[in-house]
């Protein structure tokens, strides 16, 4: 997959993940793509260590992938910024 199918996947991967764990209001482009691209290499480890596929190229299991990734991510970063309240 190249950088612009990375680019794609991060950006819908790190919109959906923001959405479902509340933080939208707070990311903009940017962030979605960055927190969509690492997500999808948290997901890829993550499906690694349970037996499945990570990122397999620009299909729907891919961004699956990244979005489990991206809110796997986006939970740590919610309870550190709990924490540091």
């Amino acid at each position: 997959m190249g950088i612009i199918g990375w680019l794609i996947i991060g950006a819908l991967a790190g919109w959906i993940a923001s959405k479902l764990t509340g933080n939208d209001k707070e990311m903009g482009a940017v962030k979605n793509i960055i927190i969509g691209i690492i997500g999808g290499v948290i997901g890829g480890f993550a499906m690694n260590l349970i037996g499945g596929f990570g990122i397999t190229g620009f299909n729907i299991w891919s961004l699956f992938v990244a979005v489990i990734g991206a809110v796997i991510l986006l939970s740590i970063i919610n309870l550190v910024k709990k924490k540091a309240k």
